[in-house]
């Protein structure tokens, strides 16, 4: 598995893998309507031009993994990790979360998930990543934060 920065030509691959991979998320609350879901190629187009796009692809050049961070005043926040269903279990998150850090050396990192995501924590907290916060979104969300700071 190769894991390089996306390029714009890569987006929309990248789009259709999202809506792929976050129904096991919206399964969880039992709806469709969630941002990842909902989220338009000009939304995606716009995280792009502010931070880095990473994808992982495949021995036929298929992107089956991918993850963006933005950084702003010293942390890097990272969001959107995704691998293609078939995919999952491999390590292949862990490897993407990785990089993305390699990208922010020396940053804070910052992301969140649902609280409904046990495997999502389980994930984040195994390489280093600490709850620092909860936040109610409505009566069936709450999110999750969650950061990991880099001392040199």
């Amino acid at each position: 598995m190769n894991i390089v920065k996306a390029e714009m030509s890569d987006l929309q691959e990248i789009l259709e893998l999202q809506h792929l991979a976050y129904l096991s998320e919206a399964e969880l609350f039992g709806t469709k309507d969630i941002q990842p879901l909902t989220e338009t190629l000009e939304d995606l187009i716009e995280e792009f031009k502010a931070g880095i796009v990473l994808k992982m692809t495949d021995e036929n050049n298929r992107i089956i993994g991918s993850i963006r961070a933005r950084e702003k005043d010293g942390s890097a926040y990272i969001g959107k990790l995704m691998v293609h269903p078939d995919h999952r279990r491999k390590g292949y998150g862990k490897r993407l979360l990785a990089e993305i850090e390699r990208c922010y050396p020396g940053k804070r990192y910052e992301l969140f998930t649902s609280s409904r995501s046990i495997n999502n924590i389980r994930l984040y907290e195994s390489v280093g990543y600490k709850e620092f916060d909860r936040r109610a979104v409505d009566d069936m969300l709450t999110f999750v934060y969650l950061q990991k700071e880099i001392y040199i």
